[in-house]
């Protein structure tokens, strides 16, 4: 039996699994969600190839875990962004521009690259769970103002900020694509709400 590097053996094995799940990370963003293969990540580890197999059924496993730990991060990202705020439209405010500030920090290469990776069909439901909680607080906040169409003004919150992405990808400064965003953003929303 190996010997255990933590204090019990629940936890050597998050431990193990926290490694594994690291040079995955590693691996994506270094070279790309398709270098994350059984055998680079368990050389990456420093572990045995067969030893991933008590943590993941497959490389594509491991990914799915990869995503939904990144789906976390963001939704803790967005949810402390707006944790103090009141008014519903400076929840919107708050929500559209640490969304921005996620994309300018460029950690959503990464999950625009686990994304290529065909995640287990078991996984999907998990990952549209993560993926629905990071737009619950913006549609909360929608609900809050008044405005009739929520959908319409959904689509337009997400158009804008598709538009300030692109923007910020190319290399535009992020902090006044973020504010031009927002400010167009809650203008049309406020507008919306008194129409």
């Amino acid at each position: 039996m190996p010997k255990i590097q933590a204090p019990t053996v629940v936890q050597n094995r998050e431990m193990r699994r926290q490694q594994l799940m690291a040079a995955a990370m590693e691996l994506a963003l270094n070279d790309g969600a398709s270098a994350i293969t059984v055998a680079a990540v368990a050389q990456k580890a420093g572990l045995a190839r067969s030893s991933i197999y008590e943590y993941f059924a497959s490389s594509a496993d491991l990914v799915a875990d990869l995503v939904i730990e990144e789906l976390d991060y963001y939704c803790g990202r967005l949810a402390h962004a707006i944790k103090d705020a009141s008014d519903p439209f400076e929840k919107i405010e708050l929500w559209i521009a640490e969304g921005l500030r996620y994309v300018a920090d460029g950690r959503h290469m990464l999950v625009k690259s686990l994304n290529t990776v065909a995640t287990p069909e078991v996984r999907k439901e998990e990952i549209s769970i993560g993926h629905r909680k990071l737009i619950a607080p913006l549609r909360q906040a929608l609900s809050e103002t008044g405005i009739k169409d929520l959908v319409g003004a959904g689509a337009f919150i997400q158009g804008v900020t598709d538009a300030a992405n692109v923007r910020i990808d190319s290399g535009s400064p992020a902090e006044q694509e973020i504010q031009n965003a927002t400010t167009f953003a809650l203008a049309g929303l406020r507008a919306l709400a008194t129409s």
